[in-house]
């Protein structure tokens, strides 16, 4: 009869406490999937005495997580502390240098270590899993690492903050701005107190950076990613999506270009007709578009305790069964450098909406500016506050919205004319852009 695998688990926190009971009631399971037991042999948390509503009777409780990682008892290191430094990173390190096999949920540490950490399992031939790094219960590492492995993928692009997600679906559907439904987030629990990580964009580009590791054999380079977060978004550029056909999401969109790997993040209209489009609330989304292989949509709850949890088991189970997967799909000293593909050259269609000034010329500057730039407009809507005249700058000619659709152009060419554009004095304010991805 086989041994039952060993598990050492550090962070005791809302996933890593769940992680225990999930082995608890499925352990039966699990042996039957498996072929073997699983069993929590020792944990370590940074207080021992917090009531978690775990029985830890008969496990070894850990001095530190370096202390756990190197426990010769332990078969398998769960990483759920955290961070993207110390002490997860050394206690990782200590656990593969040992042979050991590592499952863990950091995103940051990942996205920042995985060639590093990938190296040392590749040396001393212990797993390195991360599914729930990306996406939780989404299974996109396992798809793009085993499932798609004879796909050449020519672009992953998906919602990969259900923080994001709910703020769109709540200014969209109630007409609320951005500060109101950021504030209702917090309070619900689905915003950080300092929410800047998610609504700016950088966790999504943390995402990113691995799923385009492993769709391109590129190294993990989150600096590489181009990013731009949802707090410029009003409640009147949803309305005129939806007008439109389309939806706005933050993407996170991967896709190989004639010049390399194009990674980026930001704000984006899709049609509302894509699967995409349908993805509310706080739930994720990831599209793999493969070479010979129509779209493959993966939804499902990308945070949260229990969808954590699921994939963290489902990373012990391979463990457990013997698969020893390459972390990064492919060696690691096989892998490509990337260095971030300038937006300038980024191309494809775009909503401009811009507050034109009421006054004569108006109209003729800005249809100058764009066919200076080869830009061609595949619509036009002048809009009317409330039903009713523009508004007054203190200075100036009075100035309502004008929102434009291009067809395919660069990046550049949009911000160069919308830079002469300012110049001529013909709009107040800024003007919004927002990318749009027609499939």
């Amino acid at each position: 009869m086989v041994a039952p695998l060993k598990v050492g688990i550090a962070g005791l926190g809302t996933v890593g406490a769940e992680v225990v009971r999930l082995i608890e009631a499925q352990g039966n399971v699990l042996a039957s999937r498996c072929g073997r037991g699983v069993r929590v042999a020792a944990v370590t948390a940074r207080a021992k005495a917090k009531k978690r509503g775990l029985d830890l009777r008969g496990v070894v409780w850990a001095a530190s997580p370096q202390a756990l990682a190197a426990d010769p008892d332990i078969d398998c290191f769960v990483e759920l502390i955290g961070g993207a430094g110390e002490p997860a990173l050394s206690a990782i390190e200590t656990a593969l240098k040992a042979g050991k096999s590592v499952v863990t949920a950091n995103k940051a540490l990942i996205a920042r270590h995985g060639v590093r950490l990938a190296v040392l399992a590749e040396r001393h031939g212990g797993a390195l899993n991360f599914e729930a790094a990306v996406g939780a219960a989404i299974p996109i590492v396992k798809v793009l690492r085993e499932g798609l492995a004879g796909t050449r993928i020519n672009r992953v692009y998906g919602i990969l903050n259900g923080t994001c997600n709910y703020i769109l679906t709540r200014m969209e559907q109630e007409r609320l701005s951005f500060a109101e439904c950021l504030k209702d987030a917090q309070r619900l629990g689905y915003a950080e107190a300092d929410p800047s990580f998610d609504v700016d964009g950088h966790d999504t580009a943390q995402k990113l950076a691995i799923l385009a590791s492993l769709a391109f054999g590129t190294k993990l380079a989150e600096k590489a990613v181009f990013v731009e977060g949802i707090s410029s978004i009003m409640p009147e550029d949803l309305q005129a999506a939806e007008d439109l056909g389309y939806r706005v999401k933050l993407l996170g969109v991967a896709l190989r270009t004639e010049t390399g790997i194009e990674q980026r993040v930001h704000p984006t209209m899709v049609p509302r007709s894509s699967s995409i489009a349908q993805v509310m609330d706080v739930t994720n989304a990831v599209t793999v578009d493969g070479q010979g292989i129509a779209p493959i949509t993966l939804i499902g709850p990308g945070a949260g305790g229990a969808a954590t949890a699921s994939a963290v088991v489902a990373d012990i189970a391979d463990v457990a069964r013997g698969v020893r997967a390459l972390p990064l799909g492919q060696p690691a000293a096989r892998l490509v450098a990337t260095q971030q593909a300038p937006m300038r050259r980024h191309e494809g269609g775009y909503y401009i909406r811009l507050m034109a000034r009421d006054m004569p010329g108006t109209a003729a500057a800005i249809a100058r500016r764009l066919a200076e730039q080869n830009i061609s407009i595949e619509s036009i809507v002048q809009r009317r506050r409330n039903g009713a005249g523009g508004t007054t700058p203190a200075r100036g000619a009075p100035s309502m919205p004008v929102i434009l659709i291009t067809y395919a152009t660069s990046e550049d060419a949009v911000r160069r004319a919308m830079q002469a554009v300012k110049r001529d004095r013909v709009i107040a304010g800024r003007a919004q852009l927002i990318r749009i991805e027609k499939n």
